[in-house]
């Protein structure tokens, strides 16, 4: 692993302005042990703070209110950054989208490349939509745009 830095690179800042997979990794509210989630609501509002969305329904909301430490691993050029930070609420309920989510802001505090020593990523994970593509481009767009606002 290497040296932590306090802020994103540009590459990877510039990455987060669009929809991005990642790994959101919390404390269990219930069990205080570790969990990790997927989400792709995500994206850099400046290079020390990262927003993302989640159904208020998650349990993410619940593990991050107990317990508001956070990784997020993020699969970027060559590398897998481990960000870690402190979430706290920006809006809740977001607006302007269909159903109940909660917004987060994580300060960053340690942006890490978490890949093993001498390698480096071929490829970034890739995903598909198994629902509605249509309907799920734009959901997406809705929330996107109100994080944005949030």
């Amino acid at each position: 692993m290497s040296e932590a830095v306090t802020q994103m690179t540009e590459s990877l800042f510039i990455q987060l302005q669009s929809e991005t997979f990642a790994l959101l990794a919390t404390v269990d509210a219930e069990t205080q042990g570790p969990t990790s989630t997927t989400i792709s609501w995500l994206y850099a509002v400046n290079p020390g703070t990262l927003r993302f969305a989640v159904d208020h329904r998650s349990r993410l909301v619940r593990n991050m209110l107990n317990n508001p430490k956070v990784t997020l691993t993020i699969f970027g050029g060559e590398k897998v950054y481990a960000i870690n930070g402190t979430a706290r609420v920006v809006q809740d309920p977001l607006r302007d989208v269909p159903f109940r989510m909660c917004c987060f802001d994580v300060e960053v505090e340690a942006v890490r490349n978490a890949l093993f020593y001498g390698a480096h990523l071929s490829s970034p994970p890739q995903y598909s939509r198994t629902l509605d593509l249509q309907a799920a481009e734009f959901l997406d767009s809705q929330v996107m745009s109100a994080m944005k606002k949030a």
